[in-house]
């Protein structure tokens, strides 16, 4: 599941850039690539650790 998110956020971002440059883009196919863009991204930066994070953990040994 998680090598899938990548291509499926990727596949989002291309679909909702072509139905944007349709004459008469269709808005359910928008609103469902960018609720799929930001699932993808919200699951994408979940795993990178926090800045603050790192600094808490170096209080916590002092």
């Amino acid at each position: 599941m998680k090598k899938l998110v990548l291509p499926f956020t990727l596949v989002a971002i291309i679909v909702a850039l072509y139905e944007q440059s349709k004459e008469k883009p269709n808005v359910y196919i928008l609103c469902i690539a960018i609720v799929i863009f930001m699932y993808g991204i919200m699951r994408l930066s979940a795993k990178t650790p926090s800045k603050n994070q790192e600094e808490n953990q170096q209080d916590d040994a002092e």
